[in-house]
């Protein structure tokens, strides 16, 4: 069977008003159109509706058992409507982030702050972890979108990537090493010095040791640390050589709590970006975060 969606619409306008009359007026149709619509959708269905009477239609035995399951259809189907106009107007939704700490603190938190301001209704979760651990999360539908540095790695065919931001890396050290500030620095004579590096996993380490990887060198940390906060609190204080992102510790070397290293080896730049998976469509509200992210200068 296989009965226009339309037919079922007009039994429905014409059961609530019980009367066709008025029924016309709320669907702007004729009330011939009308009654002939019901006809249809009853000879299609094998059996009467409706009883005419002076006062209007009143339901058959049948009939009020199939409104029951036509008002539920009707409903949901409106309720469906409402629900999408209030995720296109972003009124209602849900944005699952996967991310690192670091780059919640040090790159995303003022673009949540915009898009939150701007849609406050939209429910934001985040989900920390290493990039490794989040893209199969984002595979599966678990994340809507992962925001990662970007470190050459291809993550497969299913994966799109968008570039962001640019960085740039350094050496840093404190005042304890003086002597080495002035001076240019091959990257193999790191190692006669403590380092402090994140440890491996994470897609920074993973940069780094590429990099040190081109020239022949292979570097060894003295201190390996989970969070980038701490390599560059351990390198305040002085503890050895920390490796870090200079867009994030500007007020540190302003205010030279630390001091940048001159590396003989130029570090190339990378990018913080968005991977999104190709088989899941963003939402609305995602599709939003992303343009403001790509289209807000923010620090």
């Amino acid at each position: 069977m296989n009965i226009h969606f339309e037919l079922y619409r007009i039994f429905y306008i014409v059961a609530n008003n019980k009367n066709i009359t008025k029924a016309s007026e709320e669907l702007n149709i004729s009330q011939p159109a009308i009654s002939k619509s019901i006809k249809n959708l009853e000879e299609q269905l094998g059996g009467q509706l409706f009883v005419r009477t002076k006062r209007g239609v009143i339901l058959t035995d049948e009939g009020k058992e199939f409104y029951n399951y036509i008002k539920q259809a009707i409903e949901y189907i409106n309720n469906a409507e409402n629900k999408f106009t209030d995720l296109i107007n972003l009124e209602s939704g849900c944005i699952k982030i996967g991310i690192s700490t670091t780059l919640t603190k040090e790159f995303l938190l003022p673009y949540l702050e915009k898009f939150h301001s701007l849609y406050p209704k939209i429910e934001i979760q985040i989900m920390t972890n290493l990039t490794s651990d989040l893209i199969p999360k984002l595979r599966n539908g678990l994340i809507d979108i992962v925001i990662l540095n970007l470190n050459g790695k291809n993550y497969g065919n299913d994966i799109d990537i968008i570039k962001c931001r640019k960085i740039n890396d350094c050496f840093v050290v404190n005042n304890k090493y003086n002597e080495l500030i002035d001076k240019e620095i091959p990257i193999k004579d790191l190692n006669n010095y403590p380092l402090i590096l994140q440890a491996k996993g994470s897609n920074t380490r993973e940069f780094l040791d590429n990099y040190a990887k081109n020239y022949n060198v292979v570097l060894k940390p003295n201190i390996e640390l989970a969070s980038y906060t701490l390599v560059v609190e351990f390198s305040k204080i002085g503890l050895g050589i920390g490796y870090a992102t200079k867009e994030y510790i500007k007020n540190e070397l302003e205010s030279q709590e630390l001091f940048e290293l001159n590396i003989k080896e130029k570090i190339p730049s990378r990018y913080v970006g968005i991977a999104l998976a190709k088989n899941n469509i963003p939402c609305f509200s995602t599709k939003k975060l992303i343009e403001i992210i790509l289209n807000n200068n923010v620090s």
